[in-house]
């Protein structure tokens, strides 16, 4: 997996107002499927932590990512500019963790120029799920953001 080859030493994404949320990476040029986009960067914290520490009490500006069982990664940094691709219920994008604690964004199809960088945040289907709307706009869009998995629980939002 490598990035388009004509553009190795480019940066593959640039930061644009987004309509889903605030801002999002958008992409600097075709993306091609398979590539190695950005690292998803943050500081690795222990789950209790993310459950009893105040700074993780907000609905609308978490950049936690769960690593395991024990931990997750908060990636909210300004050095993680991953921070910034948002949530999609028909994503461009997946995080993969190379097993070294690294966790990289790859595109998981064609990414033409300018077009947002999105991927499935993967929340669970809970009794707070209504507390996550999405705004993805796609046309699978359920209305939440919820794991692509356990979207069947929900009808599709016309």
């Amino acid at each position: 997996m490598s990035v388009h080859n004509n553009y190795k030493n480019m940066t593959s994404y640039k930061i644009k107002s987004s309509l889903i949320h605030r801002q999002g990476l958008y992409a600097a040029y075709n993306i091609k499927r398979s590539s190695k986009i950005i690292e998803y960067k943050g500081k690795k914290i222990t789950k209790h932590k993310a459950e009893t520490d105040l700074k993780y009490d907000d609905p609308k500006l978490i950049y936690l990512f769960d690593l395991n069982k024990k931990y997750d990664l908060d990636g909210d940094f300004k050095y993680n500019t991953a921070r910034l691709i948002n949530h999609s219920c028909d994503p461009n994008c997946e995080i993969i963790d190379n097993g070294k604690s690294k966790l990289w964004v790859y595109s998981i199809k064609n990414i033409r120029k300018n077009e947002e960088l999105t991927y499935d945040y993967g929340f669970s289907f809970d009794k707070d799920y209504k507390t996550y709307p999405c705004n993805c706009g796609s046309d699978n869009c359920v209305g939440y953001i919820i794991k692509q998995s356990s979207r069947w629980r929900l009808k599709k939002i016309s």
